[in-house]
């Protein structure tokens, strides 16, 4: 009983501080979702899926893999999505996980040793935080988009590590700025390091055809490590990681993410392999997305660089509060509040997606107008 007790405590002190979680209802309720990552809007396209299964009706893909994939003899419809994105970065390998949260734990907590030091962006996703503590390496952090600072650290420690793995995301996923990969891409060559870029927020939305920052800016084959999310833009299941061929058969063996899951099943690879080959034909999408952001981000007086546009509120109950107000509204955005993001720097994240309309986001705008107007008075 008292065991049971002090559990409860600890909830009442998450409501305390206002950074109490709980499961959200179904969002089918609301007239505009803002916190899918669907960028593209590619689940609910029609078409899309119609296409898919009438394809998936000529080889019956299993809907469970039944084990792991150095166990199920690794299923070919695995192999040839690997393949395929391999050969769309022009890369010499590409190895396949669950999830980008198991990509970015696998590979980081499977590469760097206790001899390596891992420098990350002080923004940088829990999962890149968690793979790198794994790890038996050491982990220091620079300031955000803070190059100067990254380049001291590299100075400093540079000859008292066998490796320096250099990690940021490209798109960061609570602030939507982005990442200036030609500065990186500097100082990696400069000092022999490792770049460890994670672009899960800019595969399909980014790039001329959809691989991301690293190909708007030219830059796929001075980054040692990509990293892409299928639960993204891409609207399906699973994360990959673009590297040299010596760095996937080290992961087959040492990332215990990929040893020790149960394969996603081939039916869903399929829709993942389906997705991918068709990237570059989301054009239209996403030039419709860069507009749209742009525009929203200039209503709402941001200056978000990308798709996800923040609105900073401060504490996290008022932006509860505010969140909660757009959403009785028919609006679905939440409230992002510390520890996930620094205290006092609570905000509402807006994800926009292709489907969006400039018209049917004009009722927020005049919400945020009165929660400011009520500020002053």
């Amino acid at each position: 009983m008292a065991t049971s007790s002090s559990f409860i405590r600890r909830l009442e002190d998450l409501e305390t501080q206002g950074v109490l979680r709980s499961l959200p209802e179904d969002n089918k309720r609301y007239k505009v979702d803002l916190s899918s990552n669907d960028y593209l809007g590619l689940s609910t396209d029609t078409d899309l899926h119609a296409h898919f299964l009438e394809d998936l009706e000529k080889h019956h893909y299993p809907f469970s893999a039944g084990s792991s994939r150095l166990l199920l003899k690794n299923s070919q419809v695995h192999q040839q999505l690997e393949k395929l994105i391999a050969a769309k970065y022009k890369a010499e390998a590409c190895l396949f996980f669950n999830s980008g949260y198991q990509c970015n734990l696998g590979v980081l907590s499977g590469l760097a040793t206790k001899n390596d030091l891992i420098l990350a962006d002080k923004y940088v996703h829990a999962s890149c935080i968690d793979g790198a503590q794994l790890s038996s390496a050491t982990l220091m952090r620079f300031k955000h988009l803070g190059y100067e600072h990254l380049e001291q650290l590299v100075q400093r420690y540079r000859n008292d590590y066998e490796h320096v793995f250099i990690l940021t995301e490209s798109v960061f996923s609570m602030d939507g700025d982005v990442a200036d990969l030609n500065k990186l891409v500097a100082i990696k060559n400069k000092y022999d390091c490792l770049l460890y870029v994670d672009e899960a927020h800019a595969v399909g939305v980014r790039g001329t055809t959809g691989l991301g920052c690293s190909e708007d800016e030219n830059l796929i084959e001075q980054i040692d490590f990509i990293v892409g999310a299928f639960g993204k833009a891409l609207a399906s299941v699973g994360g990959y990681v673009v590297c040299k061929a010596v760095f996937k058969s080290l992961l087959v063996n040492h990332a215990r993410s990929f040893i020790y899951s149960t394969a996603l099943p081939p039916v869903n690879v399929a829709w993942s392999h389906f997705v991918f080959e068709r990237l570059s034909d989301f054009k239209e999408q996403r030039s419709k997305l860069a507009t749209l952001s742009s525009e929203f981000s200039s209503l709402l007086g941001s200056e978000s660089q990308s798709h996800i546009v923040p609105y900073y509120v401060g504490g996290n109950k008022e932006t509860v509060k505010l969140a909660s107000s757009l959403q009785k509204q028919g609006f679905n955005v939440l409230a992002i509040r510390s520890p996930t993001v620094p205290i006092n720097t609570a905000r509402l994240r807006f994800s926009l997606s292709a489907n969006h309309s400039i018209k049917a986001l004009n009722p927020i705008f005049k919400q945020l107008k009165t929660y400011e107007n009520n500020l002053v008075t």
